[in-house]
């Protein structure tokens, strides 16, 4: 198997580290998406990453059905079984995902149109999407432990994303978000292995 995929991307960070943890043999190929190379659009018509392509060539895209895909592989190596955790899980790698297209929206507003075209009211919304959830997190934070899941890669990925496009414009009083990748790191120590 091999993966789409590009350094800066959360969604591809998300998916590098889970595949990771759980020990698949899974390729990483650096793809630039605005050349629209015929190996991410022969595998994926949208031509977004991370796509994965698999041993039959057959392909599986979009970060969460990957990441479904790796826990399907691997007998629910990536999710927990018990209904509650596993809302939970999945409401905070929603909750993750949701907070990083708010912040790639900002990002592509300001990279595709001239400064005079930028519409600030539209970067205004989604920062002031991305402040409430982050405040939310700070609140009520995930424990990480011995049993990393979707949830917790996606947070990570989140905050790596986070330092490399927004430095020094989110931390504030969140004190207890920016101390949280200190504790994944303990259960996971590959994490600086997968920056930008």
């Amino acid at each position: 198997m091999y993966l789409l995929y590009s350094p800066a991307s959360p969604f591809s960070n998300k998916v590098r580290m889970a595949a990771h943890y759980l020990g698949l043999p899974v390729e990483h190929r650096l793809t630039d998406t605005s050349a629209n190379p015929p190996d991410l659009i022969d595998s994926n018509p949208l031509g977004k990453i991370p796509t994965l392509v698999l041993d039959d060539g057959s392909s599986v895209h979009d970060s969460r059905v990957i990441m479904h895909f790796l826990d399907r592989e691997t007998d629910g190596g990536l999710y927990p079984r018990r209904h509650d955790k596993r809302l939970k899980a999945d409401m905070l790698e929603a909750l993750c995902d949701g907070i990083c297209d708010s912040l790639l929206a900002i990002v592509y507003e300001k990279r595709f149109h001239p400064p005079e075209k930028v519409h600030q009211p539209w970067i205004d919304r989604q920062w002031e999407k991305v402040i409430r959830a982050l405040d939310l997190l700070n609140a009520d934070l995930p424990k990480p432990d011995a049993k990393l899941h979707g949830g917790h890669f996606a947070l990570a990925a989140t905050l790596r994303y986070l330092d490399l496009r927004f430095e020094g414009q989110w931390q504030g009083e969140r004190r207890k978000l920016v101390k949280w990748p200190k504790k994944f790191v303990e259960y996971f120590p590959d994490y600086d292995r997968f920056k930008a």
